[in-house]
């Protein structure tokens, strides 16, 4: 069904019957329900924190298992908060501290998968993107400096290539 037609459907619909189509959704579709409740409750640190220890738990877990070091986590939870419309700061905010925790988890654990580090990079180009397409490059440049000093401390293979990319995309 094309939005043009989505639009002559609904229009043709009563108010009730609209109603209770909403309310079907809502019931059915937790994406729905997830949606509405931001709308009307839009309590974004909440949902940082949340996304923050959901990271967290992939390179400290807590139940002393392996860690898992997934990065589609964070991306799955940046691209929630992308639909959701939550605020840019937040976003790039919560990018940021992906690359952080993984900093964080190589200072204490040497990591020797190349993958690891390549996926970490491409979430900094992500994030420098996001930041420089929203403008808010001076709020963010101290932690993107820490970053880039971070990776050339600990040794990372690709340490180079966070500053060229951060000088690329501000040129």
């Amino acid at each position: 069904m094309s939005k043009k037609d989505l639009k002559l459907y609904l229009a043709s619909l009563k108010k009730k019957q609209l109603e209770e189509q909403i309310i079907d959704l809502y019931e059915r579709f937790n994406e729905v329900k997830t949606f509405y409740n931001f709308v009307f409750k839009p309590n974004e640190q909440k949902l940082l924190d949340e996304a923050k220890f959901k990271i967290s738990k992939e390179y400290f877990p807590i139940n002393n298992r392996k860690p898992k070091m997934r990065r589609s986590v964070a991306q799955n939870l940046i691209k929630h908060f992308i639909q959701l419309g939550v605020d840019n700061y937040i976003i790039a905010e919560l990018m940021l501290y992906n690359i952080e925790i993984a900093q964080a988890y190589t200072q204490i654990k040497t990591v020797n998968q190349a993958s690891f580090y390549k996926s970490m990079l491409t979430s900094f180009e992500q994030a420098i993107y996001f930041i420089n397409e929203h403008t808010m490059q001076k709020e963010f440049y101290p932690k993107i400096i820490k970053i880039i000093d971070t990776s050339k401390t600990q040794n990372w293979i690709n340490s180079e290539a966070f500053e060229i990319i951060l000088s690329s995309k501000n040129s």
